[in-house]
C-alpha cells in the first residue's frame, strides 16, 4: 500500500520529552505512574495508547466548587492518569505551549486545552462584565508546569505596557496574570440591537504584560427562531 498519509512527517514523534507538539494542531502527552496527572478540556482527547483512567476534574470544594457549579466550567474539565501516550486537539485550532515557572497566567476558558495538575488553577469572573460580554469567566492558573493553549488562527501578543489595549473577550486567549482587564462598552443600549457581544464589548488592558489575540471571535451563537 503506498500514500503520503504514511509519510515520516505524519507519523508520532518518538521522544522522551513529556509535552510535545505531533503538529501544530496536535498535541502528545506521555503519562506513567510517578508524573503528574494531566487536566484537560473534556472532549479534547482524540487518541491514547496504553492504559489511561479518566475522571471529570474534582473542584476541591469551597468557593471553587460554587463558582463551578454557577459557571458550568467544572463539567468541561477532565483529569487523566494512567501509563502511556495521549493526544489531545480541538477543532484544528493551533496549539501553543506555555511553561510556567512559578509564576501565573490568565486564560479564557474556551482555549484551555490541557496543564498540569500540579498547577494550581481557579476559575475568577471580570467584575462589571454582564453575561453579553462573553469571557466572563476565565482560568487562573499559577505554579510550576506545562500548558497548552488553542488558538483558533495564527494568534497575536500584544504589549500592553505602551497605551491602552482592547480585545474583543472571544478574540481574548490569554494574558498576564497581574493585568486586571475592565469591561469597556462603546455602545448605547440602542444599538446593541442586531449587534453581536463583539461589537458592543471589548476588554480594556493597560500596563506591563501581554494578551494573546487569535484572527477569531469563536464560532457564532445563532438564535432560534
Amino acid at each position: 500500500m503506498r500514500s503520503n498519509l504514511f509519510d515520516a512527517s505524519n507519523q508520532e514523534k518518538q521522544t522522551n520529552d513529556r509535552w510535545t507538539l505531533q503538529s501544530h494542531k496536535m498535541l502528545r502527552c506521555a503519562l506513567h505512574p510517578q508524573a503528574p496527572e494531566i487536566i484537560s478540556a473534556a472532549g479534547a482527547m482524540v487518541a491514547y495508547q496504553g492504559q489511561m483512567d479518566f475522571s471529570y476534574q474534582g473542584s476541591g470544594g469551597g468557593m471553587k466548587l460554587l463558582k463551578k457549579m454557577a459557571t458550568g466550567e467544572g463539567a468541561n474539565m477532565m483529569r487523566t492518569r494512567g501509563h502511556g501516550e495521549i493526544f489531545y486537539a480541538r477543532q484544528a485550532h493551533e496549539i501553543f505551549l506555555i511553561q510556567l515557572e512559578n509564576d501565573a497566567l490568565t486564560l479564557n476558558t474556551k482555549n484551555m486545552l490541557a496543564f498540569d495538575s500540579s498547577i494550581q488553577w481557579d476559575i475568577r469572573s471580570l467584575g462589571g462584565a454582564g453575561f453579553m460580554a462573553g469571557g466572563l469567566f476565565n482560568l487562573f492558573l499559577q505554579g510550576q508546569g506545562m500548558v497548552a493553549v488553542t488558538s483558533d488562527g495564527p494568534p497575536m501578543l500584544l504589549d500592553c505596557s505602551r497605551q491602552p489595549t482592547f480585545v474583543d473577550p472571544q478574540a481574548a486567549v490569554c494574558w498576564s496574570a497581574n493585568l486586571q482587564p475592565q469591561i469597556k462598552n462603546d455602545f448605547k443600549m440602542g444599538s446593541l440591537i442586531g449587534r453581536g457581544s463583539g461589537e458592543s464589548f471589548q476588554l480594556a488592558f493597560h500596563g506591563p504584560g501581554f494578551v494573546v489575540v487569535q484572527p477569531s471571535e469563536g464560532v457564532p451563537v445563532v438564535s432560534a427562531g
